[in-house]
């Protein structure tokens, strides 16, 4: 039992560690931090520089927790600060959809429009996957 719940928490761990450290990096070097910032102003959230204060900062944070869920470092920090992440991401979101803003999520530098039920699913996954990979870490494994 508890290998295979360690081999369970392995297989999300490492998609879940490549796809922040995709996401950070594309908005990176791929999209660029210009059009990031551009894409969390539209948010009405923050006022400039706030705007690019955050934009700057969390493509790194992702690339960062992202290779740190990858390599296994500091496990418990790094889901802590995943979390944190996601949370910051849905109350955004939440907030576009309350004010029924028609823009881009800023995930991926697209100029698709945020499907608003998408990102709810996509994020009840990461806080399932998240969540799960909490407990295993808090779990004492040896007693399972």
């Amino acid at each position: 039992m508890k290998d295979r719940l360690q081999i369970i928490a392995l297989a999300l761990r490492v998609p879940l560690g490549a796809w922040f450290l995709y996401s950070g990096a594309e908005k990176i070097f791929v999209s660029g931090l210009d059009r990031f910032t551009y894409d969390i102003s539209n948010y009405r959230m923050l006022p400039a520089p706030w705007d690019a204060v955050i934009a700057y900062t969390i493509p790194w944070a992702e690339v960062i927790c992202g290779v740190c869920l990858l390599l296994s470092i500091l496990r418990k920090g790094t889901i802590l600060a995943m979390t944190g992440l996601v949370i910051s991401f849905a109350i955004a979101i939440g907030w576009a959809w309350s004010k029924n803003l028609d823009i881009t999520c800023g995930c991926h530098g697209g100029d698709a429009p945020i499907n608003y039920w998408e990102k709810a699913l996509e994020f009840t996954g990461y806080f399932a996957a998240l969540g799960w990979l909490w407990w295993i870490e808090r779990a004492d494994l040896s007693k399972i």
